[in-house]
């Protein structure tokens, strides 16, 4: 099988020859990786199942003073310290209205001109198009995680309409991508915290899951597989991210949920893509605990399908390289 037809059937809930799998890296641990094998390839080393692209315009992200990135909303991001992601440093929207707000232009057909190439140069892997803090995080970054919380009792009426101006946007930035050959498309927006749902679920499915629900009805209309990331403990969403069309769950923590419970009470209905602990074995296993743990995963999750082994998130900055090299290694000689 190619990867992309692994991947396929995995998410048809069927067994594919080996597990597909899929390892990504912070900056720091990615710098490690690449000296010790010699390579900036490290997707195309590691055999990496899926292959992402973004509708970016060229000045989607432009450095407006050392360390702090302005992306095209205009959220200004401290990354001095944490230079994957970086922090919010600027307020957009510091009163409960849009006046005088503009949203990019979803349109711009420079957004799509890599597009076909991309695929062309990935078409042995499983391609998604990927819209990354897609709804609530996109939300919260104009307006402020705390402000935003409040205004879903205070003001939810603007929360509808900022939450109705994102999804305007995503559908006309998904109108473009699916006409290219990709196969699914895949969401970042994190709902969760280590205990629970971070607006609780009865919020959650009053401003989120109806506007979700519009995205991903948008990709199946194309033939697109729904791809979704939320960090943090939300296996009691699991039932309406069913109901309204995820095929693949990521990031699968094991550290917030049972993840073999939760293939066991979910697999037939939803794939899940993760997994492997990056709060606990990755950092603090031997790499004899981190090969237990990924042949127990593709084990006991991978059967019967449904299932990319991936970690729980990029491979954080304070993994020994040892045990990112046995997850490696362990990947690899199953789809040997």
């Amino acid at each position: 099988m190619t990867r992309r037809e692994r991947v396929a059937a995995a998410l048809a809930h069927e067994q594919p020859d080996a597990v597909p799998y899929h390892i990504t890296f912070t900056i720091p641990i990615c710098q490690k990786v690449e000296q010790h094998f010699g390579t900036g390839d490290l997707d195309g080393l590691l055999g990496n199942h899926l292959a992402c692209v973004n509708a970016l315009t060229p000045e989607a992200w432009t450095e407006v003073q050392p360390g702090f990135w302005r992306d095209e909303f205009g959220v200004i991001w401290d990354r001095t310290v944490d230079k994957d992601i970086g922090n919010v440093a600027n307020c957009l929207l510091p009163e409960p209205r849009l006046d005088g707000y503009t949203f990019p232009d979803p349109h711009d057909p420079r957004r799509y001109a890599h597009y076909a190439a991309f695929c062309s140069a990935h078409a042995d892997a499983y391609r998604l198009s990927d819209i990354g803090f897609s709804l609530f995080e996109r939300a919260w970054t104009l307006r402020g995680m705390e402000n935003l919380l409040m205004d879903m009792y205070l003001h939810p009426d603007f929360v509808e309409e900022l939450l109705d101006r994102i999804v305007e946007f995503n559908l006309g930035v998904m109108s473009h991508a699916v006409q290219f050959p990709v196969e699914g498309c895949r969401f970042g927006d994190d709902w969760g915290m280590q205990r629970g749902v971070i607006m609780g679920k009865a919020l959650w499915r009053r401003f989120i899951k109806p506007r979700l629900a519009r995205q991903y009805a948008l990709a199946h209309e194309h033939g697109k597989r729904v791809f979704i990331h939320s960090c943090g403990a939300v296996a009691e969403l699991f039932p309406d991210l069913i109901e309204i069309g995820v095929d693949c769950f990521n990031p699968f923590q094991p550290e917030v949920m049972d993840v073999y419970a939760m293939k066991r009470k979910h697999g037939s209905r939803i794939s899940f893509y993760g997994g492997v602990s990056t709060q606990r074995t990755l950092p603090f296993g031997t790499p004899d605990d981190v090969r237990a743990e990924a042949r127990r995963l593709m084990a006991e999750v991978g059967r019967g399908g449904g299932y990319i082994l991936a970690p729980a998130h990029d491979v954080p900055k304070d993994v020994p390289l040892e045990n990112v090299l046995a997850l490696i290694e362990t990947c690899r000689e199953q789809a040997a």
